[in-house]
């Protein structure tokens, strides 16, 4: 149990049955009147977003996360399969738990996976990671970087835009967060 005084980014609360990420929070104190919290709420397995405000000083349970970095191994079916540095345990990952992250997981890459109670809650990976493009069109004399975009498929097999100058086989930085080019690797 923590009180609402004590909230902090990141942190995980156990409201009704369901774990919520804080992803924000504001103290409050109006002139008249009691002071309150108001915060920003993501639901940890659907990723749904709600405000919710609660009285200052009010009791919450929290819940404990344990996050660890480890190692994306192999996709074994619909699980991808990754193991603990330091313990060297395998565990199995469903593909629904994993989700939109696939897109950016190469083997040996390390990723947070994120439990609670020995349920994997999500994985989550650095905010940016470096890829080489496999496809895409040839660029043409004249194409520059302020011109437009086109697709390009990345090694992980996700489809991203880039400036028209790149071609198949150069490295590239992705944001992981929404898939948008952040810039050329050498």
């Amino acid at each position: 149990m923590a009180s609402t005084n004590d909230l902090k980014n990141g942190m995980v609360l156990n409201l009704e049955g369901q774990l919520w990420s804080v992803v924000e929070f504001q103290h409050v104190k109006p002139g008249k009147g009691p002071a309150f919290v108001r915060t920003k709420l993501k639901n940890v397995m659907s990723g749904k977003v709600v405000d919710k405000t609660f009285n200052a000083g009010v009791k919450v349970e929290t819940a404990t996360v344990d996050r660890r970095d480890m190692q994306y191994l192999y996709k074994d079916g619909s699980d991808f399969v990754f193991m603990d540095g330091t313990t060297y345990d395998q565990i199995h990952i469903p593909e629904a738990t994993v989700g939109d992250t696939a897109d950016y997981l190469l083997e040996n890459q390390t990723a947070q996976v994120a439990t609670h109670e020995g349920t994997v809650l999500y994985v989550e990976l650095p905010a940016s990671v470096v890829l080489e493009i496999t496809y895409t069109e040839p660029g043409l004399q004249g194409d520059r970087s302020t011109g437009g975009t086109k697709p390009a498929t990345l090694e992980t097999g996700a489809t991203i835009n880039v400036p028209l100058f790149l071609e198949t086989g150069t490295k590239v930085k992705v944001d992981t967060r929404d898939g948008s080019y952040l810039g050329r690797v050498n």
